[in-house]
């Protein structure tokens, strides 16, 4: 199983590499150096959440829809292909725009729009199969290993490409993201050959005899379903949603320099990675449920230190703050995705895991929209940057605090008690 865990690990790994240089590298040449508006920018970059409802659908016609006996890797296979399409055209896409801001409009939504369709399309594919493959027992090790990897890889991408645009030059730019971009596809394949078993079509299960419209009215019977599904939304929107906010943050309330800013990433990082593999190693020891609360927690205490911290005017009650969040947000991932993963039902896991693809996309709109726009209102009423960002990061703790009372209330026994599989008399209503 260590294998099919690395294996898995690297067809992650490959997915995420692409969005790096566009979410961060990109971002800044378009807006900075082309002068291209940030809103323009911020919506070519959040595709990939704009289009993730359809991972529902995606996750429940490939149940349904074996292509030459692969229930997930012909999918897998084509949504890279887009991310890495998508990816590779993207700086000359931006100097397009720069020039051309009707054609290079036009060609960027097919561009973008390639590599989040290919973003939402691998992902709910590769989740689903990792849930297949690792069995109950399983699942927390195999999404540490996963998760782990992939922090690794961005880390390691971001440093590949800084050294590759240095000195920057459009030509540089475009090298790196071709680079990135193979480097990516010869990852994924080498995890994907060989990762699936081939089937017959009549071995699948019978969720292929259910259509998509009947399979979400049996999951939206389920009151666990859609508390997890909120709980999620609220957990990571709090978690993620200061990703753009900390080092600005750290800039306006310390002045730090940049090179201090940025050694902020990489604290917090250390502390995700450490708190992965002590998530993976408490896979058998603690309940995953208690696993996630704890790491909840700790993000939430991370959140109030950061906020004392601009009272106190202290970067060492800051870095604290900082750790605690890296060391929440390692472990909540760890067992937030395990709980996620027994949330589902075998045969149906395309359609489980897409769901909670929908959740997290919606997290990161809400979280990042929520951020930037109370920042500025905040900022704007009080006429001190500080207290904005302080009012966003306790909004973002009391979002922490509701969703660590709503983990108390899900009952993996009771969900699979609540999801039932239409009977024939319903699924009649349901086709009239």
């Amino acid at each position: 199983m260590l294998l099919k865990r690395l294996k898995l690990g690297l067809i992650h790994v490959a997915v995420a590499m692409t969005l790096v240089p566009i979410n961060s590298t990109l971002n800044r040449v378009m807006i900075k150096e082309l002068g291209i508006a940030a809103t323009v920018v911020a919506i070519l970059a959040s595709l990939p959440y704009f289009f993730a409802p359809l991972q529902v659908a995606i996750g429940s016609y490939s149940d349904r829809h074996p292509i030459l006996g692969f229930r997930r890797t012909p999918y897998i296979l084509l949504g890279l292909l887009l991310c890495v399409t998508g990816l590779v055209v993207s700086p000359e896409i931006a100097f397009l725009m720069a020039n051309n801001a009707v054609i290079g409009l036009l060609a960027a939504g097919l561009a973008f729009g390639a590599w989040g369709m290919g973003y939402n399309l691998s992902s709910v594919s590769y989740l689903a199969l990792a849930s297949e493959l690792s069995g109950g027992e399983g699942r927390g090790k195999t999404i540490a290993t996963m998760w782990f990897m992939m922090i690794v890889s961005i880390i390691l991408t971001a440093i590949g490409i800084s050294r590759m645009v240095e000195p920057y030059t459009p030509d540089a730019l475009q090298h790196a993201f071709w680079m990135v971009g193979l480097a990516a596809l010869v990852i994924g394949l080498i995890g994907l050959v060989g990762l699936e078993k081939r089937s017959n079509a009549e071995g699948f299960s019978a969720a292929e005899n259910y259509t998509f419209q009947e399979m979400t009215a049996a999951i939206l019977k389920s009151r666990q379903v859609t508390l997890f599904f909120w709980y999620l939304t609220l957990l990571l929107a709090a978690i993620l949603g200061q990703d753009v906010l900390l080092e600005p943050f750290a800039a306006e309330a310390f002045k730090m320099t940049v090179q201090q800013t940025t050694r902020i990433t990489s604290i917090w990082g250390t502390a995700v990675l450490l708190m992965i593999l002590v998530a993976g190693a408490l896979e058998r020891r603690a309940p995953r449920k208690l696993v996630a609360q704890i790491g909840n927690i700790a993000a939430l205490g991370g959140f109030l230190t950061i906020v004392a911290s601009g009272f106190v005017a202290s970067t060492s009650v800051f870095y604290t703050g900082v750790l605690l969040l890296g060391a929440g947000t390692g472990l909540a991932t760890v067992a937030n995705l395990a709980l996620m993963f027994d949330l589902t039902l075998p045969g149906y896991a395309g359609l489980f895991i897409g769901a909670w693809g929908v959740s997290n996309a919606l997290s990161r709109l809400t979280g990042s929209l929520m951020a930037g726009i109370v920042r500025d209102l905040a900022t704007g009423i009080t006429q001190n940057a500080v207290t904005g960002y302080l009012v966003v990061f306790g909004i973002e703790a009391a979002m922490l605090a509701i969703a660590i009372g709503m983990l108390s209330k899900i009952d993996i026994a009771a969900f699979h008690e609540q999801v039932e599989i239409p009977s024939a008399l319903e699924r009649a209503a349901l086709v009239d």
